[in-house]
């Protein structure tokens, strides 16, 4: 009875995500991908101030976005996607070697805010700020959605941090669930990312078009509320190099991989969209709010 009823501060640091030691290790490659995670967050905003100051100084046409601000902002998307890339690797470096610590988890989310939060939001809002150069309210307008998809990446990270956290499982144990609650952080940076290169490509071929910037708000919101929502998406946390598929699968993935490497600019926006509306149709299936035809 007396073991039963033992403090968790009388077990070994190594099984104890109690323990202070445990949970403020630093462990050196989980961490170095996070720090990767946040320094492309950094230039990503870093890309999207250049580009800003560029397209003020580089033409008296407010509606005109000249070309090196484009490049810049090409720039930012892909280190978003860096980020994205950076941000898949300090999680499994740290499952596949037992280094998983609440120190670790924490310095995630704050990267995570900077990358998938932050950068985000300054690309769409520099973005609409050439077309609705002059206009004050539309400014004022774009800043505040843009402050509230910032505002819903932070409270969707801490919410993360919380229902995961150690002291709601039992020692050892993990959550049952193999679904994100709410859309991750890092999709939706990546639905905003791919349809801004979506965006600057068209814009390329025919300046005229600069006018679809004005799209991004509203996906902007969409993603933000789809983040803090109850839909459930699924995650990709449990597949490893022991996790087993039908032929048929494999080769779907393997085309959509081989689609998004050759037409990347365009692939990776639909197939972005796909994760969000895959989410949201399986969520009106479960809750009965789409229901299948009746065979005629």
């Amino acid at each position: 009875m007396a073991d039963e009823l033992s403090s968790p501060t009388e077990t070994s640091d190594t099984e104890n995500p109690y323990s202070v030691e445990q949970a403020s290790r630093i462990y050196f490659l989980p961490n170095l991908m996070t720090a990767g995670n946040l320094f492309c967050g950094f230039a990503a905003c870093m890309r999207c101030i250049e580009a800003s100051f560029i397209s003020r100084g580089a033409s008296e046409m407010a509606a005109i976005i000249p070309p090196e601000a484009i490049a810049h902002y090409k720039g930012a998307v892909w280190y978003i996607f860096g980020a994205m890339a950076f941000d898949a690797l300090d999680g499994r470096l740290a499952r596949m070697g037992g280094r998983e610590s609440l120190f670790g988890a924490e310095f995630d989310s704050l990267a995570d805010v900077v990358s998938f939060g932050l950068a985000p939001a300054l690309m769409v809002f520099f973005l609409i700020i050439r077309p609705a150069e002059g206009d004050p309210t539309l400014l004022s307008l774009g800043g505040l959605i843009g402050f509230v998809y910032l505002l819903c990446a932070a409270i969707r990270l801490a919410r993360f941090n919380v229902i995961t956290h150690p002291l709601l499982h039992r020692p050892g144990g993990k959550p049952s669930s193999k679904d994100f609650i709410g859309l991750p952080v890092p999709a939706a940076a990546g639905t905003i990312a791919a349809l801004v290169l979506f965006l600057l490509n068209l814009m390329q071929h025919d300046k005229s078009l600069q006018w679809l910037t004005f799209g991004l708000p509203p996906l902007l919101l969409l993603v933000a509320m789809l983040m803090v929502s109850m839909v459930r998406y699924p995650s990709g946390k449990q597949i490893d190099l022991r996790t087993k598929t039908k032929l048929t699968t494999l080769v779907i993935y393997v085309v959509i991989a081989a689609a998004v490497v050759r037409f990347k600019e365009y692939a990776m926006f639909f197939v972005c969209l796909g994760y969000i509306f895959y989410g949201l149709v399986r969520h009106w299936r479960r809750h009965g709010l789409i229901k299948r035809a009746p065979l005629v």
